[in-house]
């Protein structure tokens, strides 16, 4: 009986330290179930799994990389493919003459000032549409990812009391931006296929002539179908990083998108009141 008691408190403290060093060790992130093909098409279809995966999977560069160099390509060559069309060409033109003689009534040039300001005019119009159209995917693909990163990550980890790095919301923005892509197709077809510069999926198509300096025209060309998706998806993915009902996730991103664009349209206002007053 001794013998087998001692062999007994042999094998126990040999088993102590190898209990005792035993401590939970952190869980690593998980591996992407998907592809990245597969992250970039699902967004359209179950952005709530996408997201998921993203929130516990370890950070990847390309969930926004990627998608922003396709955001630029096809903008580009949306760009090309608009302005290759004549009649794209003349309504910038008319846009462009229209905007110049309203600006030489108000300063009452005489007729050869006129012209030499119309002449100006039209080159620094075909000047400044083509830099923009270079210009602005490229900040809409490489921007747009860490400003509203920035929005998606005060708004799930401080307001919401979410837990996860500003990296990941850039991620889910970026993803997101896959929405724009489609955005950008589909107001390119529109465009071309109505001859229309202004033409998009949304209420601005009920307007016949499009006036940019009308409120009214610039309050209805902001109710776009496709703009409201892609805040949904940015909602859903701030509802999936932070833990918080997707209500919750959609009051802070539709209301901090309605702020600042009711500010801009405000502001294009105010100009346009200022400029009609110098006029007078």
């Amino acid at each position: 009986g001794a013998s087998l008691l001692r062999r007994i408190q042999t094998r126990t403290h040999r088993m102590e330290p190898t209990l005792l060093t035993q401590e939970p060790q952190p869980e690593a992130p998980a591996p992407p179930t998907m592809s990245l093909g597969a992250r970039l098409l699902n967004v359209f279809a179950t952005p709530g799994d996408v997201f998921q995966e993203v929130k516990t999977a370890r950070v990847s560069t390309a969930n926004w990389l990627m998608p922003a160099v396709i955001l630029i390509l096809v903008s580009w060559t949306a760009s090309w493919l608009i302005f290759s069309q004549d009649a794209i060409n003349h309504q910038l033109s008319e846009i462009t003459d229209q905007a110049i003689q309203k600006q030489v009534e108000r300063s009452h040039l005489s007729e050869q000032q006129a012209e030499q300001a119309r002449a100006m005019g039209e080159k620094w119009a075909g000047i400044s549409s083509k830099i923009g159209a270079a210009l602005v995917p490229v900040f809409g693909g490489f921007a747009s990812p860490f400003i509203w990163g920035l929005i998606v990550w005060l708004a799930g980890a401080k307001a919401l009391k979410g837990n996860f790095t500003y990296m990941k919301a850039v991620e889910v923005v970026g993803l997101a931006n896959m929405i724009g892509v489609l955005d950008v197709i589909v107001r390119t077809l529109l465009i071309v296929g109505m001859g229309n510069l202004y033409a998009a999926p949304g209420l601005v198509l009920l307007v016949k002539e499009f006036d940019p300096q009308n409120p009214v025209h610039s309050l209805l060309a902001v109710v776009n179908v496709m703009t409201f998706w892609l805040l949904a998806v940015r909602a859903m993915g701030l509802a999936r990083l932070s833990g918080a009902s997707f209500a919750k996730a959609a009051l802070w991103v539709f209301g901090i998108w309605a702020a600042y664009t009711g500010f801009l349209l405000g502001l294009g206002a105010l100009a346009q009141a200022a400029f009609k007053r110098m006029g007078a």
